[in-house]
């Protein structure tokens, strides 16, 4: 079962909306919008926890974050076949 839902009225800007809904396909420009929302919250939760954990341990540092970087990329080609191996 679904979540409940409620109508609202919002406004944007027409280029904005008219995009949205070009790209909205057969879900719909509500789906669309509540799914990019939904996005925004997200982010907005995870800046509050960077926030706090900068206040607690300092800021990240650039080398900080490209070593994590380096070790997401590592452990996705670790996770994804070589498809030379399989040919």
């Amino acid at each position: 079962m679904s979540e409940p839902t409620q109508k609202y009225s919002i406004t944007m800007p027409r280029d904005i909306a008219e995009a949205a809904r070009a790209r909205s396909g057969p879900s719909g420009l509500s789906a669309y919008v509540a799914a990019a929302v939904a996005r925004q919250i997200e982010r907005d939760n995870l800046n509050e926890l960077i926030t706090v954990a900068e206040a607690e341990h300092g800021p990240i540092t650039d080398e900080e974050v490209q070593a994590l970087r380096d070790q997401l990329q590592h452990a996705r080609r670790q996770q994804t076949p070589d498809r030379a191996n399989t040919a």
